[in-house]
């Protein structure tokens, strides 16, 4: 049971709370009508308001009260207008100059032409030279206009996107033909992303890693290098496997060592393809009169060759395994040995292999 004086702290309360609440409202009231009042309208929405007020069935003082508008603006507005002709006419002749089509014009002509054209030594427009290229036009405007005509328009900053291309002529044939090869292959076929990775010096190597506050991570601009490698890869696209070996250098020899190890390691297929680069050593008099020699003979798989057009390394799948492998194993390392760096790689490519084989997947589907 609540005593007297529970009771009287209680309505008490509830009164504070019902006043808060009634000074709340007052203020959004007034801060409304404030708004309301301070509102910049323009000579369109004024005509707007006089025809809806005298068309109202309401009284004209209830319906400006509740815009915040006085009784005084309301009937200059009214005077405004048959000055120049009745509403219609006072709304066409009364426009800003964002509106006018021929500041509009101007503007994106300027825009559309290059600042050299005017004096102006950029390769790209300010908002404060359109402004001075306006007033040499002799249709003076201000800054704000301008950016609202451009806004208006949809005209958006943007960065330019970087497209990948290649120079060579025959590109779409060469593409169609080896996306043909794809829709097609057989259980008995493979297909061969080949490349190769290096060479690269086994030495302190920088990257992206985590450093406490206040740290900074250095690595040594000059420094004795421990050795090199170049890593010769071919990716088989339907069982996404890595075949890899190390080279002293790249050559032809490395292509027919590449080659014979392929053939070898899947003699049960039919035939297999191999898809690389236009480098000069793999597509050699050397390395194709071999590749013809073994096709000649009763040896499987057969060998055909679907180069990829030239300056397109952006098609060559393997380039994002290499860049995996770069990031997991080369990038923030600093192997003391040789050895170390290599064990490390095969294992890499090794644990790779065994992820695909358990999760098949097949590699390159944007090709």
């Amino acid at each position: 049971m609540l005593t007297l004086r529970d009771e009287v702290i209680l309505n008490q309360k509830l009164i504070i709370e019902k006043q808060r609440k009634l000074i709340n409202t007052y203020k959004y009231i007034i801060k409304s009508k404030r708004l309301l009042r301070n509102k910049r309208y323009s000579q369109q929405e004024k005509a707007d308001i006089v025809l809806e007020i005298e068309s109202s069935s309401k009284s004209s003082r209830a319906s400006l009260r509740e815009l915040g508008i006085s009784r005084g603006t309301f009937h200059y507005w009214k005077e405004q207008i048959k000055e120049k002709g009745g509403i219609q006419k006072f709304s066409e002749t009364r426009k800003y100059k964002y509106e006018v089509e021929r500041f509009k014009e101007a503007v994106f002509s300027i825009l559309h032409s290059p600042p050299k054209d005017f004096g102006f030594n950029r390769a790209s427009w300010r908002l404060p030279d359109i402004h001075a290229a306006m007033i040499a036009k002799g249709l003076p405007i201000g800054h704000n206009y301008i950016s609202k005509i451009i806004k208006n328009a949809g005209y958006r900053f943007r960065s330019a996107k970087k497209v990948l291309t290649s120079t060579d002529p025959n590109y779409k044939e060469k593409l169609s033909q080896i996306t043909q090869i794809l829709s097609k292959l057989r259980t008995d076929e493979k297909f061969f992303s080949i490349d190769e990775f290096g060479p690269f010096a086994i030495k302190i190597q920088g990257g992206r890693s985590y450093v406490p506050p206040g740290m900074a991570r250095v690595v040594p601009q000059i420094q004795k290098s421990k050795g090199f490698l170049i890593i010769t890869a071919a990716l088989e696209l339907s069982t996404n496997q890595i075949t890899h070996f190390y080279s002293k250098k790249k050559d032809t020899e490395e292509m027919i060592k590449l080659l014979e190890l392929l053939t070898s390691k899947y003699a049960d297929q039919k035939r297999i393809f191999f898809s690389w680069d236009a480098a000069s050593w793999h597509a050699s008099k050397k390395f194709t009169l071999r590749v013809d020699e073994h096709n000649k003979s009763k040896k499987l798989p057969k060998v055909k060759l679907a180069p990829l057009p030239a300056c397109a390394q952006f098609l060559n799948v393997i380039e994002s395994v290499f860049s995996g492998m770069a990031k997991a194993i080369i990038h923030n390392s600093d192997y003391q040995t040789l050895a170390e760096c290599m064990e490390a790689i095969d294992r890499y490519f090794k644990d790779r292999n065994k992820f695909y084989q358990e999760n098949p997947k097949r590699a390159g589907n944007k090709i």
